[in-house]
């Protein structure tokens, strides 16, 4: 098995683990009801290929997915496509949906304004939410996957990432293209999560015993 196969492999495990965590919500919100209406903000419909087709039929749910990209198209009756910037949809009003659901997107919004934007149209557009993201001090970056690297300096991880490749992130022909590379990441720690969601409870994902991603959940 390749490295890059051995990450996916992990990633997947991980993605399986976090299943649990949103099961009860999708029964919560079909018990209060009688369906379950999720928007995935920055999410495809590949992702849900994780849960057990039957229980989500039988809990009705229906996932709406928002991505600035045209959608890639689907005949899943299950699903709706929307491109939309998950920052601001106002076509949605409040509580439009039942549970909110977003995993591994807040990190790659932008900067901390946007996240705050991000994490407010969450908890508007339902009663119930789940968001995850890698744990900033983890100390493997899980985009680079390279020990300690988002720990140094934006200049520093640029000129690394224009010497090779880290992780997912080919090596970079320029400056411009390394900074934007850099910058598409930033990982949030605790503090900024409990500060985003704060009606939310969170959930520390371990590997090792050591932090690697935290979800907020609000049942």
């Amino acid at each position: 098995m390749t490295l890059a196969e051995r990450r996916e492999a992990l990633s997947l495990s991980f993605r399986r683990q976090r299943v649990a965590v949103v099961l009860p919500l999708i029964t919560a919100a079909f018990q209060r009801t009688g369906k379950c209406r999720i928007i995935d903000l920055g999410g495809r419909a590949q992702y849900w290929d994780l849960f057990d087709r039957a229980f989500l039929e039988a809990n009705k749910v229906h996932i709406t997915t928002v991505n600035l990209e045209v959608p890639e198209g689907t005949a899943d009756p299950m699903f709706t496509e929307i491109q939309g910037d998950t920052l601001n949809l106002p076509q949605f009003p409040d509580l439009a949906f039942d549970l909110a659901h977003s995993n591994s997107v807040i990190e790659h919004v932008g900067d901390w304004g946007q996240m705050e934007r991000f994490a407010a149209e969450a908890r508007r557009l339902a009663p119930s939410y789940f968001v995850q993201t890698p744990y900033f001090w983890f100390p493997i970056e899980p985009h680079f996957t390279a020990p300690f690297f988002h720990w140094l300096p934006e200049g520093i991880r640029a000129g690394l990432l224009m010497r090779r490749a880290h992780g997912w992130a080919p090596k970079s022909a320029d400056v411009g293209e390394a900074m934007r590379q850099v910058q598409s990441a930033r990982l949030l720690d605790k503090a900024q999560m409990r500060y985003l969601f704060p009606d939310g409870r969170l959930v520390e994902e371990k590997v090792l015993g050591f932090t690697k991603s935290l979800m907020v959940v609000k049942p």
